[in-house]
């Protein structure tokens, strides 16, 4: 929080002055307990929230759960030149390897983020998001996901799935 940390203060003048540059983008600054619940209250608020690691790990395991699990969530950390480390929100999940139970869709996701934003492929990106809403469109989920009406499907089956959509 901006009243309890002092790095926090440098960030919040930096950012305030990078967006005087940006005067198209709106810049609204908040406590992370309050983007927190205002997150949940009303996500549709947000495009971008920018934050440091400390808080954006918070936040970004409470938005996880918009869409259903923290398996759905892909994650990006870029630098201003476009190069960039991706992966899925949930990191490497250890103590599920080799169940065939984990959800393979934050780490495609995470490619196709790759693939957009840092080696200038967005149709090749677009193709991979629209493979995977097709395949959530049939009603595949992994376990995590998994509701009554849906069928059932392993890490593998999952990403056979997302697979056989692309190359429709």
């Amino acid at each position: 929080k901006a009243n309890v940390f002092e790095l926090t203060m440098l960030c919040r003048e930096v950012i305030q002055e990078m967006s005087a540059g940006y005067p198209e983008v709106e810049l609204t600054h908040m406590y992370v307990d309050n983007a927190a619940m205002q997150l949940i209250r009303e996500p549709k608020q947000f495009d971008v929230i920018v934050t440091g690691n400390m808080f954006g790990d918070i936040l970004s395991d409470a938005a996880a759960m918009l869409t259903g699990s923290i398996g759905m969530l892909p994650s990006a950390s870029l630098d201003v030149n476009g190069k960039g480390m991706y992966e899925p929100c949930h990191g490497s999940a250890p103590d599920i390897a080799g169940q065939g139970i984990a959800n393979p869709l934050a780490m495609i996701l995470s490619a196709a983020m790759m693939l957009r934003h840092s080696l200038n492929c967005a149709a090749v990106a677009d193709k991979i998001e629209a493979a995977v809403e097709v395949v959530l469109d049939q009603g595949l989920r992994t376990a995590d996901i998994y509701s009554e009406g849906c069928t059932k499907v392993s890490t593998k089956e999952m990403g056979d799935a997302v697979v056989a959509a692309l190359k429709v």
